[in-house]
């Protein structure tokens, strides 16, 4: 009995090298590299998004100013930009402007202070407790259908035409929608969340802290938000009760002598500080709902 060996480079058949290429096809080979996939919404654009966002209103004011320039908008009707901004500089300057701005942002800040201790304290007594639900809910629900701004005969006879009746309108404002979004948070906790929070030993009171606020938060805030859009506009209204000060009142001395340029200052000023308030809550919602992650578009 014979034994061959073949010799090495050969395979049994004497082809030479077989084995060397049956190697190098069972041998791994080294993988690519990873290549990290980023998310379409982090992707940095060409242009910022600031910039993106005042380009349309700079093109907004560009095409007024044109209108004006070439007496397609006559003055009367509406003044260009460039005059509003001489008068707003005026109004500035001789100190009337800061003056009826600050005489504003305290009525509108008492009365968003009271709206949200109001609406607040009711959506929680309506939301946590079913008898409050059975007590409170259906007397707001048929508040809620009554337009405030219908309530101002009334606030005047009982309180008169000083503050009283134009923070109360305010009040009255704020108070609806803090209260639908902040009962509606409370409602819509998840059940499971509940049971999970009682499975862990924790008490009723516990229970209100660590789950209920928490999860009603978001909708508290988006409350927020929305009532300070109301409360500019209840301001307005409030502003027309024999107001001596304030921006409302300027915008009364000039409609009475027809000067759109005054009015137009006025709506900006309303509207820069409304997006200032809007601005505050937004970032107090960035500041204290850090845990939840949201869309932030693409």
């Amino acid at each position: 009995m014979t034994v061959s060996h073949a010799p090495p480079g050969s395979s049994e058949s004497g082809a030479p090298g077989t084995s060397a290429a049956a190697e190098h096809l069972v041998r791994p080979q080294p993988s690519p590299e990873p290549v990290p996939i980023v998310p379409r919404s982090a992707r940095r654009s060409r242009f910022p998004r600031r910039l993106r966002r005042t380009f349309g209103p700079l093109l907004l004011l560009a095409l007024w100013q044109l209108l004006g320039d070439t007496g397609v908008l006559a003055s009367a009707v509406l003044a260009p930009p460039g005059t509003i901004a001489r008068v707003g500089a005026g109004l500035i300057t001789d100190g009337s402007l800061p003056n009826a701005m600050a005489v504003s942002l305290q009525r509108v800040a008492v009365g968003l202070l009271l709206g949200t201790v109001v609406g607040t304290g009711l959506a929680l007594v309506s939301g946590l407790f079913r008898v409050g639900e059975d007590l409170v809910d259906a007397s707001v629900q048929m508040l809620r259908t009554v337009p405030f701004v219908g309530l101002i005969p009334l606030f005047i006879i009982w309180f008169g035409i000083g503050e009283a009746p134009k923070i109360a309108v305010i009040t009255m404002g704020v108070s609806f929608p803090l209260y639908l979004n902040v009962y509606a948070g409370i409602r819509g906790v998840d059940s499971q969340l509940i049971e999970a929070g009682e499975s862990l030993g924790l008490s009723r009171w516990g229970l209100v802290r660590h789950v209920v606020l928490p999860g009603a938060l978001p909708g508290a805030m988006t409350g927020l938000r929305y009532s300070l859009g109301v409360a500019w506009l209840a301001l307005v209204f409030a502003e027309q009760i024999n107001a001596d000060a304030g921006i409302g009142f300027l915008m009364v001395q000039a409609r009475d002598f027809l000067r759109t340029d005054v009015i137009v200052v006025c709506l900006i000023v309303y509207a820069f500080l409304g997006l200032l308030a809007d601005s505050v809550v937004r970032f107090l919602e960035r500041l204290l709902l850090q845990w939840r992650p949201t869309f932030t578009g693409r």
